[in-house]
């Protein structure tokens, strides 16, 4: 339970950093529509490769879903452009976990970035925890026939729309 919180965390913290965003100084540029693969290896976890289909309208839109979800759950969200890239820093915490996060993005939107990311997680059951993570992705093409822009296909055949995340606003206990 705590690793998938962990993974949790992670992903809205990068999904919401993913895309261009006006809550923040610096913008991220929106990704190349279609399909972009991520191979995700982190700390204690198999590899996953997942892919997501997009289009600039999803990448802005995921954007605004996400801000307020990481505004229900973020104490800390900030982002830098750097020489190489961004970088950028974050405090989370949901269910009594708090993670703090840095993450280095580097590479384009238009065919392949990588983002590189440092957490540490303190409080729940398990106690302090160190994790790191890197997300490869690259663009793979246009989104098959059967995808919609914001459908993630995950390993084993799940598939979800990115969408459907601001539903689980719902789900986040009040301060």
């Amino acid at each position: 339970m705590r690793r998938l919180l962990l993974v949790s965390c992670s992903a809205v913290g990068v999904l919401a950093l993913l895309p261009a965003s006006s809550a923040v100084a610096v913008e991220l540029p929106v990704r190349k529509a279609g399909l972009w693969e991520m191979k995700v290896v982190s700390t204690g976890s198999p590899e996953m490769t997942m892919q997501q289909c997009t289009d600039e309208t999803t990448d802005k839109d995921m954007s605004t879903a996400m801000s307020p979800v990481a505004k229900e759950i973020c104490s800390k969200q900030e982002i830098q452009k750097t020489a190489t890239g961004y970088v950028t820093d974050s405090v989370c915490g949901i269910a009594g976990v708090t993670v703090k996060s840095k993450a280095e993005i580097t590479g384009d939107f238009n065919s392949a970035y990588t983002v590189k990311s440092t957490s540490q997680s303190e409080g729940g059951r398990a106690g302090a925890h160190d994790s790191t993570s890197t997300i490869e992705a690259k663009w793979v093409g246009a989104c098959k026939a059967d995808q919609k822009p914001g459908d993630i296909m995950m390993p084993g055949g799940m598939k979800m729309n990115i969408k459907d995340m601001q539903k689980l606003k719902a789900l986040i206990p009040k301060k």
